[in-house]
C-alpha cells in the first residue's frame, strides 16, 4: 500500500502493473483511460486495474492543485509495482 502525490498538471507515462491495483482518490482529480471511455476521478472516487490492463491516461486534471490518492497492489513480492509501456 502507498500514498501516491501528482502534483498539478503531472502526466504519467503509459504503465501496467503485474498486479491487481486499488486506487481511492484522496484529494483533487485524475483522468485515467484504460481501453473504455475516459473517467474523471474526484475526492472519494475509486479505481481497479487488472495484472493486464495498460494504463493508457493517468493525470492530475488541475494545473493548480495536486491530487492525491492510495493505492494498494497485490502482487508478488519484489514484483517492481510499475511496469513501463512503449
Amino acid at each position: 500500500m502507498l500514498t501516491v502525490t501528482y502534483p498539478p498538471g503531472w502526466v504519467d507515462e503509459i504503465h501496467r502493473h503485474n498486479a491487481h491495483v486499488f486506487l481511492y482518490v484522496l484529494e483533487g482529480s485524475m483522468m485515467q483511460l484504460k481501453g473504455g471511455p475516459e473517467v474523471m476521478l474526484k475526492p472519494g472516487d475509486d479505481f481497479y486495474e487488472g495484472p493486464d490492463d495498460i494504463h493508457v491516461v493517468g493525470r492530475n486534471a488541475s494545473s493548480t492543485h495536486p491530487a492525491k490518492f492510495v493505492v494498494v497492489l497485490i502482487k508478488d513480492k519484489g514484483a517492481p509495482p510499475v511496469i513501463p509501456v512503449k
